[in-house]
């Protein structure tokens, strides 16, 4: 007797399955698919033995990515051993949809996995009716935990690119080639449109983005003067050329033009002077990339030939999987088949064609070249995909063999030994990546001093924040007592004004601290040096200028001695 278990993984939780009467089922496969759909016929079939929920979405991701890359995770491991019959008369067998993870538990529990046949159909009727089978499970808490958990997933594994942002890449060269048809139609158009009202200026200035350009400054030709010739000079980068141009608008054949049509010729041409200055600025976002994720390729065959090879390719791990043969033939698809078919010569070369070695060589020397030139692409490429740090020193030792070689089928000089020249390239790569990793670590010793520093002064400022609310009452009688200073000082300048006599005591005070600082300006003058007891002087009379200030709200007693003065007078 063979007793049936399935193993059910859901985004909830691992759920076994025992099946009932399994020799009979497996006999009778076509009821079994027309009672998949009838959750009556299936539960007297199917009956749930065991559910494992995850602890947290956290858990369930981690199982999900165990399962799909093929191990069997710890969780999983745990609940078969728990209720799994492994040890029994009757013999067990485990029913799993995926072949992978079922080869998995075979080596782990060493029991018979079944994949196919009836699984695969009972598998269909438990994803099915899944939420009915567990108890205190809803069709709706099922749903959601998919779909968290299918957005999780998804994240993940677009952040685990091994590819690093070739994508990036793959999307810049196609959009640069949009960009180069786009541009030449439409500045076709502006030809055409413009050319109407001065066709002569079509055979001067043949570039598109530079006769896009004039057509937008000069506008209206009749309005074209000397005073125009220096703009037009800065445009043409050339005095015979805007000359020319000024002298042609004067004798042109061209028709008049409304006003309204020429805003929206110069308005058009705008806009594929706009369109071109991106373009530029397009490839030199094309170059940093190229730079971060395949800087040999790059400095090997350059940064639009490298990119479209690893655009044609799909990514650069593909490219770096592919021969030196196919690289060689990569974008020469159909002459290729077409020579096949025919029985003609195959293509010697595909998109590498655009690069410049293969221009440069002569035309019994151009199938060689490509063919040495694909194998240096496909080194540079295998150590941009797998090389931790990037660095171009392979990619310009690798570009100067190809010049070498070249020279070799011209001059017939013999070109360094390849052992030689990629020791070199070690030696020179490994102190690079030295260098480069020491920055690094820099800057992250940098960045993490920078976040301990601001969650310092953060806890610093609550504190403060903490101990100003804490002396708020402390800090009250200050204010009082600055409001009294300031009362106090008013006070004495209404003294002031009301032309209140001043005391002996004071006149005396003030006439000592003039005498020391007349002193003290001959001694300054005589150039003589300061010693202690000029030093106690002066802070003396610092100190007598300072006590008249504190003396003048003492009205009161000025007041009293002239009382006293008039008793005595009287007496």
């Amino acid at each position: 007797m063979v007793l049936l278990h399935v193993l059910f993984e859901h985004a909830a939780g691992y759920a076994l399955f025992a099946v009932k009467e399994v020799e009979e089922i497996g006999m009778l496969l076509p009821q079994v698919e027309e009672s998949v759909l009838n959750i009556g016929k299936f539960n007297s079939m199917v009956s749930l033995a065991a559910f494992f929920p995850f602890k947290s979405a956290q858990a369930a991701l981690e199982n999900m990515n165990a399962i799909s890359e093929g191990v069997v995770h710890a969780d999983l491991k745990l609940f078969l051993e728990t209720n799994l019959p492994l040890s029994g008369k009757k013999k067990a067998v485990l029913g799993v949809s995926d072949a992978k993870i079922g080869a998995a538990l075979q080596e782990e529990f060493t029991i018979s996995i079944q994949t196919g046949g009836v699984v695969a159909e009972i598998g269909r009727g438990v994803r099915l009716h899944f939420h009915s089978l567990v108890k205190g499970l809803t069709g709706q808490a099922a749903s959601k935990a998919q779909l968290g958990l299918g957005h999780s997933y998804s994240r993940a594994k677009v952040k685990f690119n091994v590819n690093r942002v070739d994508n990036m890449i793959i999307q810049s060269i196609a959009l640069l080639d949009q960009l180069d048809k786009d541009i030449n139609t439409f500045s076709m158009r502006v030809r055409e449109w413009y050319g109407y009202h001065f066709p002569e200026l079509i055979k001067i200035v043949t570039e598109n983005s530079m006769y896009c350009r004039l057509a937008q400054l000069i506008g209206n030709r009749k309005e074209l003067s000397e005073e125009s010739l220096e703009s037009l000079e800065e445009v043409v980068m050339d005095h015979a050329k805007a000359q020319a141009i000024l002298d042609a608008s004067r004798s042109s054949m061209g028709m008049d033009i409304s006003p309204i049509d020429l805003i929206n010729i110069e308005r058009f041409s705008d806009r594929v002077v706009s369109l071109a200055a991106y373009r530029l600025e397009l490839q030199e976002y094309l170059r940093s990339k190229m730079s971060q994720v395949a800087p040999n390729l790059a400095a090997l065959i350059g940064e639009v030939v490298g990119a479209r090879l690893i655009s044609h390719a799909g990514s650069l791990t593909n490219l770096a999987k592919y021969p030196a043969s196919t690289v060689q033939i990569l974008g020469a698809e159909k002459a290729l088949f077409r020579a096949l078919k025919t029985r003609g010569n195959t293509p010697k070369y595909g998109l590498i064609f655009h690069s410049t070695f293969i221009g440069r060589a002569a035309a019994k020397n151009k199938g060689r070249i490509s063919r040495y030139l694909a194998n240096k692409c496909t080194i540079a490429s295998r150590i941009d995909c797998f090389s931790e740090v990037p660095t171009s020193v392979f990619g310009d030792k690798l570009r100067a063999q190809v010049e070498e070689r070249l020279s070799f089928y011209e001059t017939g000089e013999v070109p360094r030994k390849n052992v030689d020249v990629m020791k070199e390239a070690v030696k020179e790569a490994t102190d690079v990546a030295t260098e480069i990793k020491r920055k690094l670590e820099k800057k992250e010793k940098k960045r993490k001093k920078r976040e301990k520093k601001l969650q310092e002064l953060e806890g610093n400022g609550d504190a403060n924040g903490d101990a100003e609310v804490e002396n708020g009452d402390v800090d009250t009688p200050v204010v009082k007592k600055k409001k009294k200073q300031q009362a106090a000082e008013e006070v004495e300048v209404q003294a002031e004004e009301n032309g209140a006599e001043e005391t002996p005591g004071k006149k005396k005070k003030k006439r000592k601290a003039e005498e020391v600082q007349e002193e003290e300006a001959a001694v300054a003058d005589n150039g003589a040096e300061d010693t202690p007891a000029k030093k106690k002087k002066k802070k003396k009379t610092e100190a007598v200028e300072a006590e008249p200030e504190e003396e003048v709200p003492e009205t009161p007693v000025t007041e009293k001695k002239k009382k006293k003065k008039k008793r005595e007078a009287e007496n």
